[in-house]
């Protein structure tokens, strides 16, 4: 059980691409490779097909994944300005994977007849990698259809990234170079995926009952006008706080109601998107539920960061005596620096929390990750999949 990354960066694909696998394979140390998961700026766009032919001809691996992604992710270190390349093996001595390439065409026909006939077994879907096209399919019923067949099988991954200024990307699995689709990778045998989903907000204020609700709209929170409380939440807060409240307010809905306490990690993190003033109701990007626990959110830098801090620090206690082998981070194309200021922001919080970890990913266009056991596609999430032992 092992695994190795790297990242070769620079405008030539093939000394990128050499320095990255040099490095992985001298770590791996002749250890069979079982997967390796490949992420690729838009500028080696051509090259892809040579860029896959190159990992499969290096590292042997049974199957190979990734994606383009704007900007890539390794060990301590996210390139966001210069084109590269991240690669990450695995040595997984029993593990069973079972890669599939799925198209709109396939959900959109009969997506539940498209799971069952996968050929893959509720015990041999410990967890299941995402990586989609945001362009040509739809995640939401991807991820349904999975989690209906699978439920017990947490799904995470990310929508694949490209030219900022074109509408497409690009998917790779095995020797192939998909357009279009998804990638959907089972993860069996004696390893699991342990998930961490970071929102990147904070609660204010107290929670709050959601006593009337219509389509997108929250009409009443304890029986008074929703609007009403948000200014009052508002009114509330240190003057500090309302200053980096003014533009980043956000609601959590609880995804669980039967409990005492709620704290990070147990809210779906939503967009405020208006206010009806004559009304006093508030507009959000989900859809509520009378009797739902709601409480309002700030996301900003500050409270990215606690947030990720908290939740690596609360994973690092729930895996003792199941170190993670590596993992892959899904962060959204809105966090980095143009959110933190500063480079490497999240991969160096991997590192702090959890140890120097093989670690390879990329920015995405949505992050997928489970809240409290249901997968959803985010937005400004750092998604990160943990590979590890099923048992202690």
């Amino acid at each position: 059980m092992k695994a190795a990354s790297s990242i070769g960066f620079g405008p030539d694909w093939q000394r990128a691409l050499q320095d990255a696998l040099g490095e992985v394979s001298s770590r791996l140390e002749g250890s069979a490779v079982d997967l390796a998961v490949v992420f690729a700026a838009p500028q080696y766009a051509p090259h892809y097909p040579d860029v896959v032919a190159g990992i499969r001809a290096r590292l042997d691996p049974r199957v190979v994944i990734g994606c383009s992604g704007q900007g890539v992710i390794g060990t301590d270190r996210e390139v966001e300005d210069t084109p590269a390349i991240a690669v990450l093996a695995f040595s997984l001595p029993g593990a069973r994977l079972s890669p599939h390439h799925v198209s709109q065409a396939e959900l959109a026909e009969d997506a539940g007849r498209w799971a069952t006939s996968l050929g893959v077994e509720q015990d041999d879907a410990n967890a299941w990698l995402i990586i989609a096209d945001p362009f040509t399919l739809d995640p939401d019923l991807l991820m349904s259809t999975l989690s209906m067949t699978y439920p017990d099988a947490p799904l995470v991954g990310g929508l694949a990234s490209g030219h900022p200024r074109l509408r497409g990307t690009h998917l790779f699995l095995d020797g192939e170079v998909h357009i279009e689709g998804a990638i959907a990778l089972a993860l069996g045998g004696p390893y699991t995926v342990q998930p961490v989903v970071s929102q990147g907000a904070e609660p204010i204020g107290q929670t709050w009952t959601i006593t009337g609700a219509h389509d997108n709209v929250v009409e009443s929170l304890g029986m008074r006008p929703a609007l009403e409380i948000l200014a009052e939440t508002f009114r509330d807060l240190p003057e500090e706080t309302q200053q980096r409240a003014r533009s980043n307010l956000l609601v959590g809905l609880a995804m669980n109601e039967y409990q005492d306490e709620f704290q990070r990690g147990d809210f779906l993190i939503r967009n405020l998107m208006g206010i009806n003033q004559e009304a006093g109701e508030l507009v959000i990007g989900a859809a509520p539920r009378i009797g739902q626990t709601l409480q309002f959110q700030l996301r900003d830098p500050d409270a990215a960061d606690q947030e990720l801090s908290f939740l690596l620090d609360r994973t690092r206690d729930e895996l003792e005596g199941r170190p993670a082998v590596g993992g892959l981070l899904f962060a959204c194309n809105g966090r980095g620096i143009g959110l933190f200021g500063n480079p490497d922001h999240d991969a160096k919080a991997v590192t702090n929390h959890l140890g120097a970890l093989p670690l390879a990913g990329f920015f995405c266009n949505g992050e997928i990750g489970p809240v409290a056991g249901k997968p959803f596609v985010h937005g400004f999430t750092a998604s990160l999949a943990l590979i590890v032992p099923k048992e202690p």
